[in-house]
């Protein structure tokens, strides 16, 4: 195998598509909370110490799920799926990832940043990917917290403290990650039936699915708000948050009446990946000074 094969080998197994994604919101949650004075080394730092965690946990992620992704067709490519690494290097690639990952946190930042850090994988690696993945319809409801762990990370690198605002980000990530997951569930239900995993759709069927669905978008568009209300964005932000509920409340109710659920359940979940996206960025792009009232739930290391 050519150097540039083993390379690209080592870059597929952390899922690149996965880590760019939490960067956008790493740097969201970062913007939210400088307020316009940004520390480029710090950035950086949280940027590249969060990257690696991600990619540590998205690599054990592929060592816990190998045998299950090769009845998958999404999944039977993936490098250790088709015994291109071995699990043991791929084991310990893995963890050099997540303790420099750590140790550049724990550098640059503060140790409650390093404790989220721990914490989302914990719950990624430990408690979804080893557990609940393989047991629970609901085991979604509880890797939903590991999804909001990078905002958190971003934002708590700059403040050093949980306060409001930290849960109300936890709160809207936490609340985008099951929709976003019920419709890959009802998008790839093949692959989750062929592989045995107990999503929603499998074990209660697709319509109780879209009940859910709707019902945590309408809880996210509560949440997403709250950022303005709470004096941390300004009114752009709010403006875009409404809109792109909105038009996800109507993409969502617009599968009680779909004759393809199927191709429904995709473009739900496009566009949930864009409207994140678009809401990571407006949050780091129209903040506001919050109050100082903003300390009725403060942690300080």
């Amino acid at each position: 195998m050519s150097m540039p094969e083993v390379i690209k080998k080592y870059i597929l197994i952390t899922k690149p598509g996965i880590i760019l994604g939490n960067l956008v919101s790493v740097a969201g949650g970062f913007f939210l909370a400088s307020k316009g004075r940004i520390d480029i080394a710090v950035l950086l730092a949280t940027i590249i110490g969060a990257s690696l965690v991600v990619a540590s946990g998205c690599v054990f992620n592929n060592c816990i799920d190998r045998n299950m992704d090769r009845k998958m067709a999404r999944t039977r490519d993936r490098v250790l799926a088709k015994g291109l690494m071995s699990p043991g290097v791929a084991v310990l690639y893995a963890s050099l990832l997540g303790i420099a990952g750590t140790a550049l946190l724990r550098a640059a930042t503060n140790i409650l940043c390093v404790a989220i850090v721990l914490a989302g994988f914990t719950i990624y690696v430990g408690v979804y990917s080893l557990y609940l993945k393989r047991k629970s319809v609901y085991g979604m409801l509880i890797g939903s917290l590991a999804g909001a762990a990078p905002p958190l990370i971003g934002y708590c690198a700059v403040t050093s403290r949980f306060d409001m605002g930290a849960v109300i980000l936890l709160s809207i990530f936490s609340l985008w990650q099951i929709p976003h997951s019920h419709a890959i569930a009802v998008f790839r239900l093949k692959d989750y039936t062929a592989a045995d995993i107990p999503v929603l759709p499998i074990r209660q069927g697709i319509p109780a699915a879209k009940k859910h669905i709707v019902g945590y978008i309408l809880a996210f568009m509560v949440a997403a708000p709250m950022l303005t209300f709470g004096g941390y964005t300004g009114y752009s932000y709010l403006a875009v948050a409404v809109a792109m509920g909105l038009a996800w409340l109507y993409m969502a109710w617009s599968g009680r009446r779909t004759s393809d659920d199927r191709l429904w359940a995709k473009r739900l979940f496009v566009f949930s990946i864009l409207s994140i996206t678009v809401l990571s960025i407006m949050m780091g792009l129209d903040f506001t000074i919050p109050p100082t009232s903003d300390m009725l739930l403060t942690y300080a290391p």
